[in-house]
């Protein structure tokens, strides 16, 4: 089961500064906007083989949220699929156990593992259902992701969480202290650094042969549309299952990337 704590996924970090989370709902706007003139960018992005993708919301949002990242990847030669469990609230029972459900359809229907994708709260999903079935997960994407966060850190989205709270499974304390753990397939995370919703530091893992943290400049409410997150996505679901390179971002976009990668 995936369970959360009280946090909705436990920050290495402390909230983002009050400047940026206000800023925030104009920056997601501002991304949405412009979203249909930098689209045209992706074409040139590598193009998959079809496998099977499903694409996890964040916190109060739904597949609406993220339907114009799907339609990319779709064009992009992917089968690509929303998780048709209405609005994150968190982890409720009809959450906990309908992505399992819905991760197996997708692997039934292109009879291969399917990779993960998932946005804020959505990561966190992520990560632990790749966790409970590496057999089915073929790597793990997140964006603006907070799994790493601390034991009694808040998020500047906290209170949202815990309007749902009373819905949520019981949370297993050990599943809780895990969050913070590698899983055993390969995972890239994407941050932001002016982040207005999360601590960044809380969206990164200890890099490792197959893992990766790689930064972009992005809002959290927009990281989901950004044309650099977009490009990383694609480029690494575009990877051959049984091999793994670092990302290498393209020179004509190498200011969209502020840290080295």
């Amino acid at each position: 089961m995936l369970l959360l704590n009280d946090s909705a996924a436990t920050s290495r970090g402390r909230k983002p500064a009050l400047s940026l989370f206000l800023a925030e709902p104009l920056r997601g706007i501002a991304s949405h906007a412009v979203f249909p003139f930098t689209a045209p960018i992706m074409l040139g992005a590598r193009r998959g083989d079809g496998h099977g993708v499903l694409v996890l919301p964040g916190l109060l949002g739904d597949d609406l949220s993220t339907l114009l990242m799907r339609r990319i990847l779709k064009r992009l030669g992917y089968d690509v699929h929303g998780w048709g469990l209405g609005r994150n609230v968190g982890p409720t029972h009809k959450i906990v156990e309908g992505m399992p459900r819905k991760l197996d359809e997708i692997a039934d229907r292109t009879g291969g593992t399917v990779s993960v994708i998932g946005w804020s709260l959505g990561g966190i999903f992520a990560r632990e259902l790749a966790r409970r079935r590496p057999e089915t997960v073929r790597d793990v994407i997140t964006l603006a992701s907070p799994f790493a966060m601390g034991d009694g850190d808040k998020s500047r989205a906290d209170s949202a969480f815990q309007l749902h709270a009373r819905r949520h499974v019981p949370a297993d304390p050990v599943a809780r202290a895990q969050l913070r753990e590698p899983i055993d397939i390969p995972s890239t995370a994407i941050y932001s650094k002016t982040d207005g919703i999360v601590d960044w530091r809380a969206c990164v893992e200890t890099a490792g042969l197959d893992h990766e943290n790689i930064a972009v400049r992005a809002s959290h409410l927009g990281i989901g549309v950004s044309p650099a997150a977009l490009w990383v996505v694609a480029d690494r679901l575009a990877q051959a299952e049984s091999s793994w390179e670092p990302f290498r971002p393209p020179a004509r976009f190498g200011m969209l990337y502020p840290d080295p990668v």
